[in-house]
This record gives C-alpha cells, structure tokens and sequence, in this order.
C-alpha cells in the first residue's frame, strides 16, 4: 500500500515537471520579446521614433494640401472598408463601397450587427493606423501591411465600385506591389518607411477627422449621430471624444508593438 502510493506520487510529480517544463519551453520565446524595452533605444528605434515624428507632422501640417489627397482618399477608403469588414464578420452582406472626391464614402450592406457596423469606420481607421505603425518594426511586418491594403484595394472592385475607389486600388495596388519588390529585390530597408507613412497617416487622419465631423460639429448622418440613437444616453460628441481617444491609443500601442518589435530582433 505504501510502495503503491510511493510509486503514484512519484508518478504524479514527473508528469508535473514535464508539463512544467513544456509550459517554459513555449513561453520561453514570449518571455525573450523585450516587452519592457530594457535595450532601447539603439540606431534602429532612434530612426523609427524620428520617422515617426516626421511623418506626424507632415499629416498634421500639410494633411490638408492637394498634394496628399491620394492618401486622404486612401483613409476614406480604410474608413469605408473597416463598415464593410463589421458588415462581414457580423454575418451582414456588403452591397457598395463607394469614395467620393469631396473626401466623403458610403457603404452599403444589408444586415449585420448595426451596433459594431456602425462605429467600425472611425474605430476602424484608427485600428488599422495603429496596426500598421506596429507592424512597420520590421520587413515582415510591412510586407504584410502593404498585402492587406493591396488586398482590401482589389477586394473592392467586387463590390460596384465607383471611379475613384478602381483609380485608388489600381494606383496604390500598384505602388504597393513595386516598393515590395524594391525591398525583397534591391535595397532594403525601403517598404517599412512606406508602410509606417501609411500608418501615420492613417492613424492622425483618423484624429483629425473624428475631432472634426464628430467633436467640433455633429453633422445629421454621421456615425456618431447613428450611435447616439442606437445608445440614447450618449450624446454625439461624447461618442466622438470616445472615438478620439481610441485613435490616439491605438497610435500609442502601434508605437510600442513597433519598438518592442525592433528590439527583439536585429532592427529592419
């Protein structure tokens, strides 16, 4: 009876140390990541954090100007398509994803969770700026990033496009698709200077415009307009400071995901 116990106890106990053991080796390489930045910043994270702060201020000060319009018209897109993909992912149907030239987009579906559809514009423009600035910390990452809006771009033309979204998916498909190939086959790094402007970009349009449409005016039509009558307690400029201060999150962890990406590897 004692050896019988003896030999179950020692039984259990090896089983335990050998799931123990298993558990360090898989978090083994989680562990190793430098989520706490202990070596930042070296050459690698300095450019990032200059580029970064470049590009800010180049979407804040000349975000407006003529010559940025193809990239204020790429926003609209992202903004568009983050209904579309609420649309999918809540069992909805997408009819249209229309950009117009004033700047302004529609998406048309029928069904899905109105609730999720509906901020997934402004939310998801910011989303998908912060995604992109976190996945530029690395030549993997942007080559990822330029493959989903070339994808999104193309997906598009599925859906009764108009002229402006076929003239944005055939440029901006085509620009992706060149930088890829001048990073993998000429001179890198390149493509993750591209995909961190987008993401910039993105992310602080996406600051501007909700602080714009939904905190200083609360246009009759607006997503946050439609929020406030799905949740009656919360007024239209309340859901927009909501939204606004999700979009600088959003750029802050994309900030960090892209240091903390860069430090655990050997940079670009």
């Amino acid at each position: 009876m004692t050896s019988t116990l003896f030999d179950w106890t020692f039984s259990y106990s090896e089983t335990v140390d050998q799931f123990l053991r298993q558990v360090e080796e898989i978090a083994s390489p989680i562990m190793s990541i430098g989520w706490g930045l202990q070596t930042c910043c070296d050459r690698e994270e300095i450019v990032f954090l200059c580029c970064y702060a470049a590009y800010a201020l180049i979407a804040l000060l000349l975000g407006k100007t003529s010559l940025l319009k193809p990239l204020r018209l790429l926003a609209v897109f992202v903004h568009e398509f983050g209904h579309a993909s609420a649309c999918w992912l809540t069992g909805g149907s997408v009819k249209k994803i229309e950009v117009y030239n004033n700047e302004g987009g529609v998406t048309g579906y029928t069904g899905g969770v109105r609730c999720l559809v509906i901020p997934a514009g402004y939310v998801g423009g910011a989303f998908w700026g912060g995604a992109f600035v976190a996945l530029s910390g690395n030549r993997v990452g942007a080559t990822v990033v330029a493959s989903i809006i070339t994808f999104a771009l193309l997906l598009s033309l599925l859906y009764k496009p108009n002229g402006v979204v076929v003239a944005l998916s055939l440029f901006f498909s085509a620009v992706n698709i060149a930088c890829v190939l001048i990073d993998w086959f000429l001179f890198t790094p390149f493509l993750v200077y591209v995909t961190l402007f987008y993401g910039v970009f993105i992310g602080w349009f996406s600051v501007r415009d909700i602080y714009d449409d939904l905190i200083v005016r609360t246009a009759e039509g607006s997503d946050a307009v439609a929020c406030s009558k799905l949740i009656p307690c919360c007024f239209p400029r309340c859901v927009g400071v909501q939204f606004w201060l999700v979009a600088f999150v959003f750029q802050i962890v994309g900030i960090y995901l892209a240091l903390v990406w860069l430090v655990s590897t050997d940079g670009y």
